[in-house]
């Protein structure tokens, strides 16, 4: 459980700052199509226009192929149950509904705008929204009151070809119901047999409930206790049609008394409904889910202090296993949305929660991590829900709510092929995805690779290396002492029999003398003696990972995260001769385009010839990688303006270049914009660039490296590498303190590069991946639900 004291805190003013500065509001809108000359504004609007609203007169359905309508949620509310707020009328809901339309768009890429509706009359509501419902693809409903809520959704629902979709319920029942389903699997627990107590009869509470007892909680062991007590067959005081639903024949009155034996309790009310007292009463290894906003019906401490059994989860960022809402909406939404779906039905919610609670089993990303201050994640009691920020959710969630909307009828548009659409969703919010993905097809597609990770005792090294078997992209092999790796391993929640990943302790290791033998070789006349090499060999994992690709029993090696670069680099050149130019690759990913830019790691002041160097190797890596080379030597200066001494450099790189005859275009000197805007280009008609440059060769590795990272810090763009590329063998040298991703990457493209046999056609495509073992699992799981 976190130190309390770590808490997040801001003041009432920095909140309204937050929300008034640099411009009022939270959202703004991007279009999406070029305006910038006199045929794209005919194109857009007058007279172009006209083409597709009469397409669209004769089938409405064309709205979805030439509108926005099939990207577009509305966020609707009239301001009756704001937060744990109240009733603070439709304007004053207007920042939260700003609020979920960025959630929409940050974590699932769905536009999204908000609609504030002036009345409290659920019939008015319900007209006004009938009649502009067909404005988008979906409605998310918000914030509005018990038992309104109920009567408001349902009608829409039937009045409305959409899905219509009341979050406050539905998407705590579905977060909560995901917890539950992992809860109940580490007590040992099942549906069937599970007691449990609801304390709170409105929106959320009644369709958690609702939901939990579709996957098997019996109604008779299901106690709803409101503020007028226990909700029993015979009892009139504030009842509805909806709390009678969850009556049953009891002789309990109170919430105590209900406590007392049970499994779980749900609590949607407020602060202070549950005591410590009733938690100590309940079953052994009580699950305890106290949801209140802000404040939970009781803290954890509170629970802790009477039951160190318990698991508990609430919905507070501050504490562990947070019900969270934006865990199901937006993906939900981004599934029923991409089938064209008429509506969000029952099993779309269940297969959503399923999936929710499988993703929280799988080894969590380092990203994660870093959005939580570095707490590490593992499956257990304190991480039975997955976190908002996991960068899986987005192609993870969205496949098995789209298989269950085509499974049973209510979609329009069938997805064809699930694996293409799990690349699709990737490269939505990761534009690196295409890229790794056309990568690892190569990779899996040639021979099976073996690569040695030579750090192979660090917790990260053990995870990437265990992730990429898993991911079928070769054979790890983990260099150090074995005890320690299967005690790192365990303590991370890895099973090494199971996925039977090889270990190699190179101090006594039987290879010993025969690297030492060839490397004293290579070696002896260059001041090194025998004992030398030996301990090399015997005390330093990069020597011996690198004389195992060097001698044949390894393809590759991928290490770096616990030394810098440079002193990596000079132990393995010891080892491994450079085959070409050796050269620091960066690849950049921004705005839809894909640019290597050179030399990010080796040349300090690259000469004319090293330049040149640089470019031939760049684009033959560029080449390999299934892309046409465009090389444009930057600089300062444009072909001579102003001169300079760094500008005849290029300028004599050029004339190398043309000398040599090679097989790319390639063009230089000149600053970026001249490079990649084809509009900048029409004053240099001379120019031998083909398209836009796609690799750019940098006149020195200050300005390399300091673009790159600049572009990476100021956000909008992904950056991979440094990829070393020039060796003999295929290494790659991952940066000091290296996250688990990065290591993966690392590792794949050490692979490919002994896998380069398998050819790629040179163009600027990508292909669909190979679904990951993790993927496999959760269209089975789509198929066929997971037993509680």
């Amino acid at each position: 459980m976190p130190d309390q004291t770590d808490k997040q805190t801001f003041s009432d003013q920095e909140a309204l700052d937050f929300h008034r500065l640099p411009l009022p509001g939270k959202v703004s809108m991007a279009p999406i199509k070029p305006m910038a000359t006199q045929r794209d504004l005919s194109l857009a609007y007058s007279p172009g226009v006209a083409v597709p609203v009469r397409a669209i007169a004769d089938n409405p359905d064309l709205a979805y192929d030439y509108t926005s309508k099939g990207n577009l949620v509305a966020v609707i509310s009239n301001g009756t149950a704001i937060l744990g707020l109240g009733n603070l009328g439709h304007m004053a809901s207007k920042p939260v509904m700003e609020g979920k339309a960025v959630l929409f768009k940050r974590f699932a890429d769905v536009d999204s705008f908000d609609v504030e509706v002036k009345t409290t009359d659920p019939d008015e509501f319900i007209t006004v929204v009938k009649n502009i419902g067909d404005t988008w693809g979906g409605i998310n409903l918000e914030d509005i009151k018990s038992p309104e809520c109920f009567v408001i959704e349902s009608e829409l629902q039937d009045l409305l070809d959409i899905p219509v979709f009341h979050d406050d319920q539905h998407g705590t029942a579905i977060i909560s119901t995901a917890g539950l389903i992992n809860a109940c699997h580490i007590t040992g627990r099942r549906f069937e047999d599970v007691k449990m107590v609801l304390v709170g009869a409105g929106a959320a509470g009644l369709s958690s409930l609702s939901l939990m007892k579709s996957l098997g909680v019996r109604p008779e062991n299901a106690t709803v206790v409101d503020l007028h007590g226990v909700i029993y067959r015979g009892r009139t005081e504030g009842m509805d049609q909806w709390k009678s639903v969850h009556a049953i024949d009891t002789e309990k009155r109170t919430l105590a008394e209900a406590m007392v034996g049970a499994d779980v309790v749900l609590g949607l009310s407020a602060k202070g409904a549950i005591t410590p007292a009733m938690v100590a009463s309940m079953a052994p290894r009580p699950i305890i889910f106290a949801m209140a906003n802000p404040d939970p019906e009781i803290t954890p401490e509170q629970v802790l202090a009477v039951r160190r059994d318990a698991i508990i989860a609430t919905g507070r960022s501050d504490y562990v296993n947070q019900v969270n809402n934006v865990l199901a909406f937006p993906y939900l939404f981004r599934g029923a949305l991409d089938v064209r779906a008429r509506r969000i039905n029952h099993e779309m919610k269940i297969a959503c929660a399923h999936a929710l609670a499988q993703l929280a089993r799988e080894d969590v990303p380092d990203e994660v991590a870093v959005a939580y201050r570095g707490r590490k994640l593992k499956f257990g009691p304190d991480y039975i829900i997955p976190t908002p920020f996991d960068p899986r959710l987005i192609w993870y969630i969205p496949p098995f709510v789209a298989q269950a909307a085509m499974d049973t009828g209510v979609s329009r548009v069938p997805i064809d092929d699930m694996d293409e659409y799990r690349a699709r969703l990737r490269e939505r919010v990761d534009p690196s995805a295409a890229l790794m993905q056309k990568i690892s097809s190569a990779v899996r597609a040639a021979p099976n690779k073996r690569v040695v990770f030579a750090e192979g005792e660090e917790s990260t090294v053990i995870r990437a290396a265990w992730a990429f078997k898993q991911a079928e992209l070769g054979t790890p092999i983990l260099l150090g002492r074995e005890d320690l790796i299967r005690k790192n391993a365990a303590e991370a929640g890895l099973d090494f029999d199971a996925m039977g990943i090889e270990i190699v302790n190179a101090r006594v290791s039987e290879m010993n003398d025969a690297y030492t033998d060839w490397l004293y070789e290579k070696l002896q006349r260059r001041g090194y003696l025998r004992r030398d090499v030996q301990r090399m060999i015997n005390q330093d994992r990069n020597y011996f990972a690198a004389a195992m690709v060097a001698r044949g029993q390894a393809d590759a090696v991928v290490t770096g995260t616990t030394r810098n670069f440079n002193m990596v680099l000079k132990e393995i050149r010891r080892v491994l001769d450079v085959k070409d130019s050796l050269i620091g690759l960066s690849i950049v990913l921004a705005k839809g385009r894909t640019i290597f830019v050179a030399d990010t790691s080796i040349h300090e002041l690259p000469d004319a010839h090293e330049l040149a160097d640089i470019a031939i190797q760049a684009a033959a890596t560029v080449r390999k990688l299934g892309r046409t080379p465009r090389v444009a030597f930057l600089s300062y200066s444009t072909f001579g303006n102003p001169p300079g001494e760094r500008g005849d450099n290029v300028r004599a790189a050029i004339r190398i270049l043309d000398a040599k005859g090679v097989d790319f275009e390639y063009e230089g000197e000149m600053p970026p914009d001249l490079a990649l805007d084809p509009g900048q280009r029409a004053n240099y008609p001379f120019m031998r660039l083909s398209r836009d440059a796609n690799v750019l060769v940098m006149p020195a590795l200050h300005s390399a490296a300091i673009s790159t990272q600049l572009v990476q810090a100021l956000g909008g763009a992904t950056v991979i590498g440094p990829l070393l590329v020039g060796l003999e063998k295929s290494v790659q040298i991952v940066s000091l303190g290296a996250s688990v991703s990065e290591i993966i990457t690392a590792a794949t493209f050490a692979a490919y590069e002994e896998a380069v046999s398998v050819a790629f056609e040179p163009d600027d495509t990508v292909e669909a991946p190979h679904p990951s073992k993790a993927a496999e699992r959760s269209m089975a799981a789509t198929a066929v639900p997971p037993t509680v």
